[in-house]
C-alpha cells in the first residue's frame, strides 16, 4: 500500500505535537508532589548506604541517568540491571541501601522476580510506575505514580512521554535531595573535578603557580641590564625585587621598561628600584585560580606575585591559567 505523501509542514506539526504531549505529561506530574513525595526524599536522604536504581529497557536507561544525577548531586547511587541482579548482582545490595525501581507497567518480569529477595532482606523499596495497582507498586514501601495519558508516539506504543515524565520525576527527586542536604556548588565541584566547573571551584593559585625558584627574583639595587638578563633567563615576563627574606619590594615588567625608556634617562645608569612598580597587585596562594583570572582581567595585567605575609612564594601567569584550563 502506497504511503500518502506528506508535506514539510505536516512533519513540523507532528514534531510540535510530540513536544506538547511530553510537556503536558511532565506538567501533570505536579499533582503527585505531596507529602508522600517528601517522605520518599527523606528516606533517600537518611539512607546510610546507597540508592540502588533498577529498571528494564527504556526504564533502565532512564534509571541509569537518575542514578548518575543522584550521585553527582550528593546522594550516593548506582544502577543495577534487573536481569543481571537475578544472576549475582543482587550481591551488591546491603541492608542499609534503598532500592528505587522503575517500570511503566509495574509488571516487568525481571523486577518482579527479585522483589521477594528485597523484601526478605528488609531493604526499603521505592517504585516509580504508571500503575498504582501494579504488582511492583503494591510491593513497595513508597510509590510514585508517573502516569501519562498517552505516548507521543502516534501508535501510542513506543515509550516517549512516559520516559520523559519518569526522567523529570527523577530530577525532581534529585534536586529536592540536593536542597535537603544543603548541597553547594563547591560540593558539586568535588563530584566533577575533571570538568571546567570543578577546576574553577577547586583549583587554587598554589596548585598551578610557578614557585619562587623559577622567578626572576633579584635585589632592588640590581642594574636595569641585570634585571633584563634575569627576565631572559627565567622568562615569565616579570621580575620581582626582594630582600634577603624574600619580602616583596616591587615588580618590574616590560611596561615598566617602556616607561623607563620614555624618560630619556641613560638606561645604563638605572637600577630596578628606579623603574619598578612598588605597590603591585598580588594574590594569596589560597585564593581560587578563578579569582586570579578576575583580578588580571580587571586590572589588565598578565601576572601576579603570589605572596603571604608579604613574602613572595611564587608567581601566577595567565599562561598557567590557560594551561590549567581555568579559562
Amino acid at each position: 500500500m502506497k504511503m500518502k505523501e506528506r508535506t514539510a509542514e505536516s512533519y513540523i506539526a507532528s514534531a510540535k505535537e510530540v513536544l506538547k504531549i511530553e510537556a503536558d505529561a511532565v506538567l501533570a506530574l505536579q499533582s503527585e508532589i505531596d507529602t508522600n513525595f517528601v517522605k520518599i526524599c527523606e528516606l533517600l536522604r537518611d539512607c546510610r548506604g546507597r540508592v540502588v536504581v533498577t529498571g528494564m529497557g527504556k526504564s533502565g536507561h532512564v534509571g541509569s541517568k537518575i542514578a548518575a544525577t543522584l550521585a553527582s548531586t550528593g546522594t550516593p547511587a548506582f544502577f543495577v540491571h534487573p536481569a543481571e541482579a537475578s544472576h549475582g548482582d543482587l550481591g551488591m545490595l546491603t541492608e542499609i541501601d534503598v532500592v528505587l525501581a522503575l517500570s511503566n507497567s509495574g509488571e516487568t518480569d525481571e523486577i518482579i522476580s527479585i522483589l521477594p529477595i528485597i523484601a526478605r532482606r528488609q531493604i526499603p523499596l521505592i517504585s516509580m510506575t504508571g500503575n498504582a495497582n501494579s504488582t511492583l507498586a503494591r510491593a513497595s514501601n513508597f510509590h510514585l505514580l508517573v502516569k501519562v495519558e498517552r505516548e507521543a508516539c502516534p501508535l501510542n506504543l513506543a515509550p516517549t512521554a512516559s520516559t520523559t515524565a519518569a526522567l523529570a520525576m527523577g530530577d525532581a527527586v534529585a534536586v529536592t535531595l540536593l536542597e535537603m542536604r544543603g548541597f553547594t556548588s563547591e560540593d558539586f565541584a568535588f563530584s566533577h573535578p575533571g570538568g571546567k566547573l570543578g577546576r574553577r571551584l577547586l583549583l587554587r593559585v598554589q596548585d598551578i603557580m610557578a614557585p619562587f625558584e623559577e622567578l626572576a627574583a633579584i635585589p632592588e639595587t640590581s642594574s636595569l641590564t641585570d634585571t633584563l638578563l634575569a627576565m631572559t633567563q627565567k622568562p615569565l615576563g616579570v621580575s620581582v625585587a626582594v630582600d634577603d627574606a624574600h619580602h616583596l619590594l616591587g615588580v618590574f615588567t616590560e611596561g615598566d621598561l617602556r616607561r623607563s625608556l620614555m624618560t630619556g634617562k641613560d638606561v645604563h645608569e638605572l637600577t630596578m628600584a628606579d623603574c619598578m612598580t612598588r605597590t603591585p597587585f598580588t594574590i594569596s596562594p589560597e585564593a581560587l585560580a578563578v579569582d586570579a583570572v578576575h583580578l588580571m582581567e580587571t586590572k589588565r595585567i598578565t601576572a601576579l606575585p603570589v605572596v603571604e605575609n608579604n613574602v613572595v612564594l611564587g608567581l601566577i601567569h595567565m599562561h598557567h591559567l590557560l594551561q590549567a584550563r581555568v579559562i
